[in-house]
């Protein structure tokens, strides 16, 4: 094996033969005895992320085509399977009603509200009963109990107290936001290293400080991973709540749409509901990255 320097406009060059085969290095970049090799070496064509972004796009473009090919075949009516023209023209129609945004503006907001007290709250008791054995004995059996019960179960009830309010919708919210946290939060706190604990206690950590700096840490991707099914529960039962209980919001929209026939405007809410819940998803995963590399 021998080894030749020679310079380089962007830098020093290693030319070492190995076995016949030339290989260089460039500014610490191996590339084989193929003309440009360095440059490619240096400039991928696509990052990971762009391929990830791009392949995820994949999907939706077939299915659009398809629901196009599909919807204009003659298999089916107008009233079956509107065109995606005719679901743009029905966004356009509510945007410049003023009702689009109103919805989507109202829907978010009790999304948002719900998950956030329903997330919270299933922080506080996943801590406790993951933690403590008492308050898991006198807790964990009831809330067993509470999470069986489907979610249209509590939506007379909740109507019965607080009317057809923005209270009833928030609160359901909050109901299916609570369990994923609360379960994945207990469990996993269940199963932190004792030895790890043990060293958050010799440096005098106790209680909410040893929670916050040594167990939870420890437990984030669950609580992330929970973080995310709450979201999307949240989103499950405002859609549950507008249905039945609601003069506004997609879950309205979509009921509403149904009881008039209005196939393009149902596909709408569906479509809505779908990208919104991507995005918050997507919110959740940025923060997911950040407490990554602040805690990770």
């Amino acid at each position: 094996m021998s080894y030749q320097s020679a310079p380089e406009g962007d830098g020093p060059m290693m030319v070492a033969s190995i076995g016949g085969t030339s290989v260089a290095r460039v500014d610490g970049y191996l590339t084989g005895g193929r003309p440009g090799a360095e440059k490619d070496a240096r400039v991928p064509f696509l990052s990971r992320r762009s391929v990830r972004i791009i392949g995820g796009f994949v999907l939706p473009i077939i299915l659009l085509a398809a629901w196009q090919i599909a919807s204009t075949s003659g298999a089916f009516s107008s009233a079956q399977l509107p065109s995606p023209t005719m679901v743009v023209e029905a966004a356009v129609d509510l945007a410049q009603r003023g009702l689009l945004g109103l919805y989507i503006a109202i829907s978010t907001q009790r999304v948002l509200i719900g998950f956030a007290c329903g997330a919270l709250l299933g922080l506080v008791f996943g801590a406790l009963v993951g933690l403590s054995r008492l308050w898991d004995i006198f807790f964990s059996s009831t809330l067993s109990a509470i999470r069986a019960v489907p979610s249209l179960a509590w939506v007379p009830l909740l109507i019965l107290w607080f009317k057809i309010g923005e209270e009833s919708k928030v609160i359901l919210i909050a109901i299916g936001a609570f369990f994923p946290v609360y379960t994945t939060v207990a469990a996993s706190l269940r199963h932190v290293d004792r030895h790890l604990v043990e060293a958050g206690r010799a440096f005098g950590l106790r209680g909410v400080r040893l929670f916050t700096t040594v167990q939870l840490p420890f437990v984030l991707p669950s609580v992330i991973s929970g973080l995310r099914l709450a979201l999307a529960q949240s989103w499950l039962f405002l859609v549950a709540a507008e249905l039945i209980a609601s003069s506004m919001g997609l879950g309205f929209l979509l009921s509403d749409s149904a009881n008039n026939g209005r196939t393009d405007r149902l596909f709408l809410a569906i479509i809505l509901l779908a990208i919104i819940g991507k995005l918050t998803d997507s919110l959740v995963g940025i923060f997911e990255r950040w407490s990554t590399r602040r805690w990770g």
